[in-house]
C-alpha cells in the first residue's frame, strides 16, 4: 500500500525552500530538472523541468516566469522535507 504525498503549505515550504536551481539530469542527458535546496544547502526534492513549465503555464518569454515556477514549486514541496 503506498501512501498518499502530503505537501507543506506554501507559507511552510517558503520558510525552508532556499534555492531552485535548474540543472542537468545526471542519470538523463539532455535533460533538465529543477533541484530545490534547503538552508543547509542539502536536495529536497527535484522536479522535471518540462512538466514544471508546461503545467505552470510558463512561457519562456514570461516576464513573471521565475515567480510562476516558483509559486508552482512552494505548493508542491512534500511534508517529508522537513525531516532533512
Amino acid at each position: 500500500m503506498s501512501e498518499e504525498v502530503q505537501f507543506l503549505s506554501p507559507e511552510a515550504a517558503g520558510k525552508i525552500v532556499a534555492a531552485i536551481q535548474e540543472e542537468e539530469d545526471v542519470h538523463r542527458p539532455d535533460h533538465r530538472i529543477l533541484t530545490v535546496y534547503n538552508y543547509d544547502d542539502k536536495e529536497i526534492c527535484w522536479f522535471d523541468y518540462e512538466e514544471v513549465m508546461r503545467d505552470a503555464g510558463v512561457d519562456k518569454k514570461d516576464a513573471e516566469a521565475q515567480q510562476k515556477v516558483t509559486d508552482y514549486i512552494l505548493q508542491r514541496i512534500p511534508d517529508w522535507a522537513l525531516d532533512i
